[in-house]
């Protein structure tokens, strides 16, 4: 047989493998150059005939029909052990197998030092224990795809939802820029460009999750038949080399972890902040063109009987009072978006904003307070009017400069547990030539 031959003919008697890189010593002996030249470090004999060994292997030519005849039983030991069930690399049969490497091997295999420290298991023990993985796996799969599906579906859904708020707030963006002057169609155009951007980013970022959604879907129902498939094997080596081809050596239990749980719906917020409901207002401030704001009257509710509110026509209210005190407006929110302005001149002390989430000056230095975090902000100028933006539908609290619309901070107002309303606090002083000035819109 051709196994035969070249096992005796084209084996290395050092290292019990197929020529590789034969040399062929003055006695008529050959071996591999590496094994020869290790074997002479020790000791300058043939390791076969024991004939005393004086060249230098390096000088040695290389056999160039045995390194031939080599490399071609080397591809008919692959052919033979492919349909015999051997080991390509040694040719014996493969009993073991290596539960680290995820493959069938031989006792030579089990030896080496590329499966040194490796775990190993007799085939039929081996099969037993992954046919059981494989029921449990299955077991499991099942809920996991519906899982998978029902998310798939709620990220399309909210695609959807996501392209229809984009488009209503395109028409409610349009409308409003129609109510303004000619020369203000540039703005517009700016901003609805920013409108199409955030939309195609949060699809974007949606549809990304979606095929990654899908692709582990496909992924389960791609391993859920292959397993059913190789648990109806019954031969336990077919079993296992069933399982392990194009598996990657990776153990059942982590082919069958749950994908579900690694995965969320993404529901970016596609959201304008004032420009949604207030952007007549903010691009005449940027323009610095007249547009009228609706403003309303701000009712205040106080606890102490030393705090004066006068009141001064229906767009603003001003408050004179002792020490310092805080009062709240009767106005509440729990719902859509909400603006007012404080004028605060140059006043040495306010907070405003809302309970529990406000911007604070002491006369020194600007910080944001909220339950339990007070964070120092760093501003080039102190601002005279301070706006606040509350947007109840994405839970943000915004301040900015009122007289250029400089962006101040932005912070979470958190949950809304119940309604909210609008904090003013101020240092006292009398006379007070620099009343705190309150504009609603």
């Amino acid at each position: 047989m051709a196994s035969a031959f070249y096992s005796e003919d084209l084996t290395c008697s050092i290292c019990q493998t197929l020529f590789t890189d034969p040399v062929n010593l003055l006695c008529g002996h050959s071996f591999c150059r590496q094994c020869i030249t290790d074997v002479l470090s020790v000791k300058q004999q043939c390791p076969h005939c024991r004939t005393d060994v004086s060249i230098d292997v390096k000088c040695l030519p290389t056999s160039h029909i045995l390194r031939s005849l080599a490399e071609k039983a080397k591809e008919i030991g692959l052919l033979i052990s492919k349909v015999a069930d051997l080991c390509p690399e040694h040719e014996e049969k493969l009993k073991l197998f290596c539960v680290t490497d995820q493959q069938l091997v031989c006792i030579i295999c089990r030896d080496g030092e590329r499966h040194e420290g490796h775990k190993f298991k007799p085939v039929k023990e081996a099969a037993a224990s992954l046919r059981q993985e494989l029921v449990h796996g299955l077991k499991n799969i099942g809920g996991d795809i519906l899982t998978t599906e029902s998310l798939v579906n709620t990220q399309k859904e909210e695609i959807t939802k996501t392209k229809d708020k984009a488009q209503q707030l395109m028409i409610q963006i349009h409308r409003q820029f129609e109510e303004m002057h000619q020369f203000l169609r540039k703005r517009e155009d700016e901003i609805k460009n920013e409108l199409q951007v955030k939309k195609e980013d949060a699809v974007e970022k949606m549809s990304e999750m979606l095929n990654t959604m899908e692709s582990a879907l496909s992924k389960l129902r791609e391993l859920e038949v292959k397993a059913t498939s190789v648990l109806e094997v019954k031969d336990p080596e077919v079993f296992l080399k069933s399982w392990t081809e194009g598996n990657n050596m990776v153990a059942p239990e982590q082919l069958f972890r749950s994908r579900a749980i690694e995965l969320q719906v993404v529901n970016p917020s596609v959201s304008m902040g004032p420009y949604e409901s207030h952007l007549q207002f903010f691009v005449w401030k940027e323009m610095l063109q007249v547009i009228q704001p609706r403003a309303e009257l701000l009712s205040l509710k106080r606890d102490s009987a030393n705090l004066t509110v006068s009141f001064h026509g229906s767009q603003t209210d001003n408050l004179y009072f002792g020490k310092i005190y805080s009062v709240y407006s009767v106005n509440e929110f729990s719902s859509g978006h909400h603006y007012w302005e404080v004028d605060v001149g140059h006043r040495d002390y306010w907070s405003l904003g809302i309970e529990d989430h406000f911007l604070s000056y002491d006369g020194q230095k600007f910080t944001t307070c909220t339950s339990n975090i007070n964070t120092e902000l760093d501003l080039a100028d102190s601002p005279r009017k301070i706006g606040i933006y509350l947007n109840c539908s994405c839970l943000k609290l915004s301040f900015y400069n009122a007289t250029n619309m400089t962006h101040i901070h932005t912070m979470s107002s958190g949950p809304m547990a119940k309604p909210v309303s609008a904090l003013f606090a101020l240092k006292y002083r009398t006379p007070d030539h620099n009343p705190m000035t309150v504009c609603w819109y």
